[in-house]
C-alpha cells in the first residue's frame, strides 16, 4: 500500500469492524461506547467492531456513529480513515469541562474555533493555520438546539493532550488568559484533520464538569448523573440535526483557507 487512500480503505473496516459501504453520507463520532449502544437500541441495528480499537453503528436511514475512543490522535486517525468513505458532514459529539462562570454542566457550546494545543495537529498544517469548523454544519446544530429550547454558548475550546492538569496552577492560570470557553482533547484535531482532509466537520460539545473549581473536577460519580440527565439530549439533537441535513440535501461545502 503505497497512498493514503490505499492505507485508509484497508484500514477503516479493521478499525471498527464495518465495512466501507456500511457507512453513510452523514456520520457522528464520540469517545463513548455508550452513545453507540444507545444509537444501536434507538434504531434496532447492529453495533460493529465489537473488541476491536473502534465501534460503529448504521442506522436504516444511513445515518452512521463511531467510538473512536479518547484523545487526539485517536481523533486524527478516524479523519484520517474516513479518507476511505469521503461522508459529507461529519459531527463530534464529545464533553468539556467548562471554563467560563457562564458555562454550567449540562450545557451545550458550539465552538467557534480551537486552539491547538494537543499538538498532534501539527503533523498536517502548520501551527498559524487556525482550528475552524464547517460553520454551515453548524447553523442545522444550532437551528436543532433552539427547537429544544437550550441554551448553548458559542467561543473558543482549548484542546490538549493533557488528561491530568486539575491540579496545576500554572496551566489553568495560562487557559484564563487564553479566555476559553471550555477544554477537551479532541476537537482541534478533528478540525485541523477534517480540513487537511477535506472533510466538512463540526463538533457539538456538552458541558461535563467545571474543572477550574477544586470542587468541579470530574468524578465517577458526577459523570454518571451527566451521562443520566443529558446524554440522551446531546445524543437526540446529533441524529436528529444530522438526518436533516442529509434529508434536505444540503451541501456542506468544504473551502479552503
Amino acid at each position: 500500500m503505497k497512498t493514503k487512500l490505499e492505507i485508509a480503505r484497508n484500514w477503516l473496516p479493521r478499525y471498527t469492524g464495518s465495512n466501507i459501504d456500511d457507512f453513510g453520507d452523514y456520520i457522528l463520532l464520540t469517545n463513548f461506547h455508550d452513545y453507540v449502544t444507545r444509537f444501536a437500541n434507538q434504531f434496532g441495528c447492529d453495533v460493529n467492531g465489537v473488541g476491536r480499537p473502534m465501534q460503529s453503528a448504521t442506522n436504516s436511514a444511513g445515518l452512521s456513529i463511531i467510538n473512536f475512543g479518547i484523545g487526539s490522535a485517536n481523533a486524527a486517525t478516524i479523519m484520517d480513515l474516513l479518507v476511505a468513505r469521503q461522508p459529507k458532514g461529519v459531527l463530534f459529539l464529545g464533553k468539556c469541562g467548562g471554563l467560563k462562570d457562564s458555562t454550567e454542566i449540562g450545557h451545550f457550546i458550539l465552538p467557534i474555533a480551537a486552539i491547538r494545543g494537543e499538538g498532534t495537529s501539527n503533523d498536517y498544517l502548520p501551527a498559524e493555520v487556525p482550528a475552524l469548523p464547517s460553520f454551515k454544519l453548524h447553523k442545522f446544530i444550532s437551528d436543532k438546539i433552539l427547537q429544544y429550547d437550550q441554551e448553548y454558548r458559542t467561543g473558543v475550546i482549548y484542546t490538549t493532550n493533557r488528561r491530568v492538569w486539575e491540579w496545576d496552577e500554572d496551566f489553568k492560570a495560562r487557559l484564563r488568559r487564553l479566555s476559553t470557553i471550555g477544554i477537551d482533547m479532541e476537537t482541534a484535531t478533528v478540525f485541523i484533520v477534517g480540513h487537511a482532509n477535506e472533510i466538512a466537520r463540526g463538533a457539538l460539545l456538552l458541558v461535563s464538569d467545571m474543572p477550574m473549581l477544586p470542587e468541579g473536577v470530574k468524578t465517577e460519580e458526577s459523570d454518571k448523573k451527566v451521562t443520566a440527565n443529558f446524554v440522551d439530549l446531546h445524543l437526540k439533537i446529533g441524529i436528529e440535526a444530522m438526518t436533516e441535513v442529509g434529508d434536505k440535501g444540503e451541501h456542506i461545502k468544504h473551502l479552503r483557507y
